[in-house]
C-alpha cells in the first residue's frame, strides 16, 4: 500500500454499467475503494464486490454501515473522523465493529483512517455531525494522527468540491509517518496532478459517474506526476 499512487472510489448506492466498471478496473489505479454516505446496503455491496472481484485490482471496504460488512475484500478501511463534534464517530462506531467482527476480519486487513471533512455541504460532514476547521485546527489534526495516534493514513475530504493545494502543502508537511491520502473535486488531470504534488494517494469518486474519460486521466496523470 505504501507505493499506492491512486485509487478509484465506487459507491455501492450508484449505478455504474458493466462497461465503465471494467474501464475503472483495469484502468491501472492501485486499488478500488468501495464506500459511500447514503444507502449502503449489505446487498449493494456484495453486487459491487462480486463484479469487481472479476479483475485482479485490489478491493477495499470503507466501512460506513455496521450492516454493510462482509467478508471478501482485500483491506477494510475504518474512517475515524476526527473533526466530529460526537465522540463516536471517533471512537464508539469503531469499537463496535472490532467487538463484532474481528473475529472475521484479520488484523492485516485492517487500517485506520484519520478522517478530516473539509467540505459543510458534503452528507459526510452533515452526517458525522462535523464542524469546519480552519488552518490550525486541520494542521493539529494531522500532527495528532500522525504523532499521538500513529495512524496509517491521514485523509483530506473535500467531498464533492476541489480543496486548497496550500493547506495540502501545509498538511504534508506534518506527517512523518501516516500517508496523506487527498479526496473530493478532482474533476481534470491538471487538478490530479496538482493535489498528488503534495498528497501521497489521490482518491477519484464522483467523476467517475460524471466524466468517466476524464476519471480515468487521473491514473496516468498521477503516476507520471
Amino acid at each position: 500500500m505504501n507505493a499506492w499512487q491512486h485509487i478509484f472510489k465506487l459507491d455501492p448506492a450508484k449505478e455504474i454499467s458493466d462497461e465503465h466498471l471494467e474501464m475503472v478496473c483495469e484502468s491501472g489505479t492501485d486499488a478500488i475503494i468501495v464506500g459511500g454516505t447514503d444507502n449502503i446496503t449489505l446487498d449493494g455491496v456484495l453486487d459491487l464486490l462480486s463484479r469487481i472481484r472479476r479483475y485482479t485490482v485490489p478491493c477495499i471496504l470503507e466501512i460506513s454501515s455496521m450492516d454493510a460488512i462482509t467478508p471478501g475484500f482485500d483491506y477494510y478501511y475504518i474512517p475515524m473522523v476526527l473533526n466530529s463534534k460526537e465522540k463516536k464517530w471517533m471512537m464508539d462506531i469503531q469499537h463496535q465493529a472490532i467487538k463484532e467482527f474481528v473475529d472475521m476480519l484479520e488484523y492485516s486487513e485492517l487500517l485506520f483512517e484519520g478522517y478530516c471533512i473539509l467540505n459543510k455541504d458534503a452528507k459526510a460532514f452533515i452526517h458525522t455531525n462535523s464542524y469546519l476547521p480552519d488552518e490550525d485546527d486541520v494542521i493539529a489534526y494531522a500532527y495528532m494522527a500522525d504523532k499521538v495516534f500513529h495512524l496509517p493514513v491521514f485523509y483530506m475530504e473535500y467531498s464533492g468540491t476541489y480543496g486548497d493545494p496550500v493547506l495540502v502543502e501545509k498538511v504534508k508537511a506534518q506527517l512523518e509517518h501516516s500517508l496523506l491520502f487527498y479526496g473530493g473535486g478532482i474533476e481534470t488531470v491538471q487538478q490530479a496532478r496538482e493535489m498528488k504534488e503534495h498528497a501521497d494517494v489521490i482518491i477519484v469518486g464522483n467523476r467517475i459517474y460524471t466524466d468517466i474519460k476524464q476519471a480515468l486521466k487521473t491514473v496516468k496523470a498521477v503516476k507520471d506526476s
